[in-house]
């Protein structure tokens, strides 16, 4: 059966339906990046306090370390239920084999980027494609401006159709698409990509060059993916809309007015080191003419006062405490006081699992977000790319083959709480004496143990297998 040709036309006018529900929400990003990411795309706004900006970007840093911390190990499978024997080591293989190429790879810095946009604007876009054969990495990853990305929400809530659009030069335009047609002029020519669900499973991916100057719109590439190239995230959504919400936007009233607290008192510090002025008008000082320099000499009419200083209205102290307030708020609202590094560089083993725990309690929700959205399609993509260069065996992420176990300090943070329940009640056993401790099977318990504290299972024996009908 042919394939169906796709119409460019039809293309594009789906990208701007879906564009046009996009626009109400430029304004609030615009304003939000204007603050919290001041200078580049954001316009020359004159940006006054720099709370918003610090925190965004600590906040950006702590959920990469969080989630995924560079050049540590935090990729993991688990055998499925019907994982066959030897699976362990197969799957700690593959789990090597994908860290490996993250690794060497622009991930962290790419992933920082994106986790920025997350925390300013709410929505993530990372763009994970294939290296080319002998490239240090498989793995290829682009941060894609939210200006450039329109989305719209699939049935199963997920982001899984994506428009990117972009204005390319001519040779832009050929690298990207080798087999675009030769055009005329210097350009910039636009293009809109496309990746969306197919009803029989996988990912179709199309881009248009849009016409102008009486050249029709035209198809540039098409193809089909196992799991989508673009792995799109928010930090959290309202019911019914389908782009996040960031904590910069729920800070937004209060960085507006401590910028322009902060404003006002440089306004009047400098009233106070400049002063203000009043002179006579007696024909012989020109005050537009005076210098406020040392060794100024300045004439003046004989029995006239010249030039004398106005005394200020007031003094403004009480900015100083409204700016204090806000900037606690500020860096309240984008976790900035809560996940910074501790004041006290020695801490106690309790300290530190008391502060994972609190750091698992304030980003468990949003956490839930992003390894749904985030971290699972991330590794679902780099598997289908090495299983098709057969460096890793291919196999479902279902739970029945395999499953995901992340090891980043926030997926484990979990895992130690529960480990510490069943530390707990194991103590509580061998305190009630032999004959309760009998009830424990502990090569199960020591199992289990080593599975919430992230022990690699390539160190844990399998399990017995269950005995057959008799």
């Amino acid at each position: 059966m042919k394939a169906e040709t796709p119409d460019p036309e039809a293309l594009l006018a789906g990208y701007r339906r879906a564009e046009a529900r996009r626009r109400p929400w430029e304004a609030l990003w615009r304003d939000c990046a204007a603050h919290a990411l001041p200078g580049g795309a954001a316009g020359a706004a004159r940006i006054f306090d720099s709370t918003a900006a610090d925190a965004a970007d600590q906040l950006a840093a702590s959920l990469l370390a969080e989630l995924a911390p560079p050049f540590g190990r935090w990729v993991g499978f688990e055998p499925g239920a019907d994982a066959g024997p030897g699976a362990a080591e197969l799957l700690e293989a593959a789990a090597d084999a994908v860290q490996g190429h993250l690794d060497r790879s622009a991930f962290a810095v790419e992933m920082h980027q994106a986790l920025l946009d997350l925390a300013v604007l709410g929505t993530g876009c990372l763009l994970f494609e294939e290296s080319a054969l002998g490239a240090a990495s498989a793995f290829r990853f682009t941060a894609v401006p939210l200006a450039e990305t329109v989305l719209e929400e699939g049935t199963e809530g997920r982001l899984d159709r994506v428009w990117r659009r972009r204005e390319l030069g001519p040779a832009a335009l050929r690298s990207r698409f080798p087999r675009a047609p030769e055009l005329a002029g210097e350009g910039p020519f636009g293009t809109v990509e496309c990746v969306a669900p197919e009803s029989g499973g996988g990912y179709r991916y199309r881009a248009v060059l849009e016409g102008g100057g009486g050249r029709a719109a035209q198809i540039l590439a098409e193809g089909r993916f196992a799991v989508s190239p673009f792995i799109c995230f928010r930090w959290l959504k309202a019911t019914g809309e389908t782009y996040g919400r960031s904590p910069v936007m729920k800070a937004l009233p209060d960085i507006r007015t401590a910028d322009k607290v902060v404003e006002l008192i440089l306004k009047n510090a400098s009233i106070a080191a400049t002063g203000i002025w009043q002179a006579d008008d007696d024909g012989v000082l020109d005050p537009t003419a005076v210098e406020l320099v040392p060794g100024a000499v300045m004439p003046k009419a004989v029995g006239s006062a010249g030039l004398t200083p106005l005394a200020a209205p007031g003094r403004f102290d009480v900015s100083q405490l409204v700016l204090e307030d806000l900037r606690k708020r500020i860096r309240h609202a984008l976790l900035a006081d809560r996940l910074a590094e501790p004041a006290s560089p020695t801490m106690t083993a309790t300290e530190v699992l008391e502060r994972a725990a609190e750091t698992a309690r304030l980003l468990g929700a949003t956490y839930g977000r992003l390894e749904a959205e985030l971290l699972t399609p991330l590794i679902e993509r780099a598997l289908s790319i090495l299983a098709r260069r057969g460096e890793v065996p291919a196999f479902a992420l279902d739970g029945r083959e395999a499953g995901l176990r992340l090891r980043s300090p926030l997926a484990q943070a979990a895992g130690r709480r529960e480990a510490g329940t069943a530390l707990t009640w194991l103590g509580a056993v061998a305190g009630l004496g032999p004959e309760a401790l009998a009830a424990v099977d502990t090569a199960r318990a020591a199992r289990w143990l080593g599975t919430r504290l992230g022990v690699p299972p390539a160190l844990l024996e399998p399990p017995d297998p269950l005995p057959g009908p008799a």
